[in-house]
């Protein structure tokens, strides 16, 4: 192998595991976060409110919005993302309902 190209195999090995622990961050975040709307979406099922609140998922939308433009993420993946998020987190709170 070339200099080049093996400097290129540990640039790109370097990437890579960054790249694997970005995803456990991620992760572990999402059942961070998941644990909380669990929590929530008992509070609710106990308190007989709906499983979704239209003006929170508004303003959350907003908000990541704008977080992803300040970190030169796509907005409208932001918004996709969030809204998978969305709809799995209002699963769960109907379930608890039932």
């Amino acid at each position: 192998m070339t200099d080049t190209v093996t400097r290129a195999a540990e640039v790109l090995k370097e990437h890579r595991e960054s790249i694997d622990r970005l995803d456990a961050i991620l992760v572990y975040t999402l059942g961070e976060r998941f644990k909380h709307t669990q929590a929530v979406g008992v509070l609710k099922a106990n308190h007989e409110l709906p499983p979704s609140d239209p003006a929170r998922e508004a303003s959350q939308i907003e908000r990541l919005e704008d977080l992803a433009q300040r970190a030169n993420l796509d907005p409208e993946f932001a918004k996709k993302f969030l809204n998978f998020i969305i709809s799995e987190v209002i699963q769960h709170h109907k379930k608890h309902q039932e």
